[in-house]
């Protein structure tokens, strides 16, 4: 933005260079015009003069004022010329001034776009998030209770010490076997005596 504004900014100095150079030339112009129409008038006084004495004295006083404006339509054409170049230079500046304008708003809005995309990326990551921790805590909150529930079924049976701290994964699984082997041998015990 800070960059548009100051292409902006320049922009429109340029175009007001522009129009004071273009308002420039438009007076050289005229000068010139005014010169030519100088010269015109005195070549038409040349013709309505009757005396040849008179006629070359003007005559004289037309070719030294003559030589003077022609001086002057050389000066003003030259400078006429700097000023169409000047013109020329301006206008092109203009133009790259736009472009980038209009390139630096393209890249805004582009940016502008992955932001909005970045950030619609990030809330369905927010929202996964929040629905996996909440799937997390019922999972943790039911293997809890199962855990729970296989610590109660394995240290409450006949024989079995209740645990007198917190029991490990490892002890549950260790308790469990040996209820499965005693269970296991009483049934082998019971097959070889027969009964069913």
């Amino acid at each position: 933005t800070g960059t548009i504004s100051s292409l902006q900014r320049q922009l429109e100095i340029q175009e007001s260079q522009l129009r004071r150079t273009t308002s420039e030339k438009e007076t050289l112009q005229r000068k010139l015009r005014e010169h030519e129409n100088q010269l015109q008038a005195m070549s038409a006084k040349i013709c309505s003069l009757s005396e040849e004495r008179e006629h070359e004295e003007m005559m004289m006083a037309i070719e030294k004022e003559n030589c003077s404006l022609r001086q002057v339509v050389t000066e003003q054409e030259s400078k006429l010329a700097e000023q169409n170049k000047l013109i020329s230079e301006l206008q092109g500046t203009v133009s790259q001034l736009r472009a980038e304008v209009l390139s630096s708003r393209q890249h805004i809005h582009k940016q502008q776009q992955a932001q909005q995309e970045i950030q619609s990326q990030a809330e369905a990551l927010q929202h996964r998030e929040l629905q996996t921790r909440v799937a997390l805590e019922c999972i943790t909150s039911r293997f809890e209770r199962y855990r729970s529930k296989i610590i109660q079924a394995t240290f409450s049976t006949a024989g079995s010490k209740p645990p007198q701290a917190e029991v490990t994964d490892e002890e549950v699984l260790e308790a469990m076997q040996k209820i499965i082997n005693e269970r296991l041998e009483f049934h082998q015990m019971l097959k070889q005596k027969g009964i069913k």
